[in-house]
């Protein structure tokens, strides 16, 4: 059975926040993992746990991700020229920026 995650019945019927509770329907190798990584035997007391420390890594994985490309933009901007000196108004900073990415940074 293929894997799939339903929220609950309550969060789905409405608009209100996420109610904070989640159910998953695992494959059989997927749930035995889980089971290998819970009790005496796992590093983890409860699945909960397990899962909401995979979602918690998951999060700073993307947020390292977003931050890294982020920064190799500004390196590429910097390498390509597409600097300018900053007037310390940011809205006339990105009137600038605009202006300058309009011209093709000439």
């Amino acid at each position: 059975m293929n894997e799939f995650v339903r929220q609950s019945a309550t969060h789905s019927r409405s608009k209100a926040p996420v109610s904070g509770r989640i159910n998953a329907r695992l494959s059989r190798p997927l749930a035995e993992f889980v089971s290998r990584m819970v009790g005496e035997t796992g590093l983890y007391e409860t699945p909960s746990e397990y899962i909401r420390d995979l979602i918690r890594r998951d999060m700073e994985r993307r947020e390292g991700q977003f931050l890294q490309d982020t920064i190799l933009t500004g390196y590429r901007d910097l390498a390509a020229g597409r600097i300018f000196e900053s007037s310390g108004d940011f809205k006339a900073d990105m009137a600038v920026l605009d202006q300058k990415e309009t011209n093709g940074w000439q």
